[in-house]
């Protein structure tokens, strides 16, 4: 263990700091240790600083929002505390309002005994890899415990009513001033998180008629059962209230998924394909490209590529697909869970702006949902994992390189193999796409038996 109870093991995973509430990391102790941290690394110069904090609806929030506050407090920078926001509220204020950083106190998708914390520097996006070991460093070590302001210089917190608000207008304007959404019903499920007041409100003044569950958070319930993990409950209230589309959000509001007329599920791989097949058509494409992750549906690839776009993959995290959109000047990028990044509007994935864009489509080409998803058609795919004692390097196997290379050959463009270790477990998955179910079958228990044999896998 480190001081004050931290752990020694890494604090950042791939989007900010996560565990369960009031264990470490995930305590009061380091997350005011966090705090005090954030505050020296983005102090510059001697004028005020302020940081803004926002969360979702755990009971845990208020306990880490408090000790968050205390801690930059003490280290002589303010607070600016907006309360219940989504993560894409977040950047956009933290933009908007000249903020030197912003903080969600979130755990996204999981369950609310879990809790978070995200980081976006003072450009809405999230944070290079070096200024989270920078802090994380001083987390553990004690190298700026004798700094300690006092009199005047010590932080004040500021609670800002209008935040909602803020975000409220900055997500309808993403939507075209030129249409409406007067006669479209609209089903949204909230999952009892951030958005469960915004969402609904930003629909209704567009002009949609509205149906609204997962709006009544409790503090226990954010993601049970709801929101864009589990799209059920949103499939029934779309066939029972005859809406023409539905659309789920996460606890944190930064990825949707959606439900067509006829109470379909559209991932967002499908959304990426119709949104960026239009964009291209209406010249909205710079670069003629679409980032997405390894995990995408090569179905997906297909329909992009017929049309002469590009699709460029990265590892899974929207933090790498945001930094790939702006290495490669692309706008357009996303995951396969929902998470959307619209560069024109926004610096990180926002379940509300991707869902006015399916909408401005929809209203725009006076097509459906339905009709629109038929610009992708979904390839079979087939995932096995496979547990491992250890990780050895898959070059180090030529006779597993070779399945993969004959099976790859095999498959030409018209399939795909993906076989790579998982980043939290002991495992190894193994997945194959192709436009033949028996043939993705027999290719993964294929690659499944080599990797045994050679590997030890089980």
């Amino acid at each position: 263990m480190g001081r004050n109870g931290a752990s020694e093991r890494p604090l950042f995973g791939t989007d900010g700091v996560r565990g369960t509430a009031n264990v470490e990391p995930m305590t009061s102790e380091t997350v005011m240790r966090l705090g005090r941290a954030m505050a020296y690394v983005f102090k510059r110069g001697h004028r005020r600083h302020k940081i803004i904090i926002g969360k979702d609806t755990r009971l845990s929030g208020y306990m880490l929002e408090s000790a968050l506050t205390s801690g930059i407090c003490s280290m002589g920078v303010d607070v600016l505390l907006v309360g219940p926001l989504p993560t894409p509220g977040i950047a956009f204020l933290t933009r908007s309002m000249r903020a030197d950083a912003g903080v969600v106190i979130s755990a996204s998708h999981n369950p609310f005994q879990d809790n978070g914390i995200k980081l976006f520097a003072d450009t809405g996006f999230k944070l290079p890899d070096e200024v989270e070991r920078e802090i994380e460093r001083l987390v553990l070590d004690d190298d700026i415990d004798h700094l300690r302001p006092t009199a005047t210089e010590v932080g004040k917190a500021f609670r800002i009513d209008d935040a909602l608000g803020r975000y409220n207008v900055f997500v309808k304007n993403t939507f075209p001033r030129h249409l409406t959404l007067d006669g479209l019903k609209v089903a949204i499920d909230c999952g009892h998180g951030a958005a469960y007041r915004v969402g609904p409100e930003v629909l209704a003044e567009l002009g949609a008629d509205v149906v609204a569950i997962g709006v009544e958070p409790n503090g226990e319930n954010i993601n049970h059962n709801c929101g864009a993990l589990h799209p059920e409950g949103l499939v029934a209230a779309v066939r029972q209230s005859g809406a023409q589309l539905g659309v789920a959000l996460d606890g944190d509001g930064d990825r949707a998924i959606f439900v067509d007329e006829r109470g379909a599920v559209v991932d967002g791989d499908e959304i990426l394909a119709m949104v960026g097949v239009d964009m291209h058509a209406h010249g909205r494409l710079p670069n003629n490209g679409v980032v997405a992750t390894v995990m995408s549906n090569i179905g997906l690839d297909v329909a992009l590529r017929e049309r002469g776009i590009d699709l460029i993959r990265v590892q899974v995290g929207d933090r790498y697909v945001v930094e790939e959109m702006l290495r490669g000047g692309y706008t357009l990028g996303g995951e396969q869970s929902g998470h959307m990044v619209f560069l024109d509007h926004g610096t990180t994935g926002d379940g509300l702006v991707t869902a006015l864009a399916v909408l401005a489509l929809m209203v725009d080409s006076g097509k459906s949902l339905g009709e629109l998803r038929g610009v992708m058609r979904k390839f079979p795919q087939k995932l096995v994992n496979l547990a491992v004692r250890e990780r050895r390097d898959l070059s180090s196997m030529p006779a597993v390189q070779q399945v993969i290379a004959r099976v790859s050959k095999e498959l030409g463009d018209r399939g795909r193999v993906l076989v790579r270790y998982s980043g939290t477990e002991p495992l190894i998955r193994v997945m194959v796409e192709g436009e033949d179910p028996p043939q993705v079958d027999a290719f993964v228990d294929e690659i499944a038996e080599a990797l045994r044999q050679h590997l030890g896998a089980a």
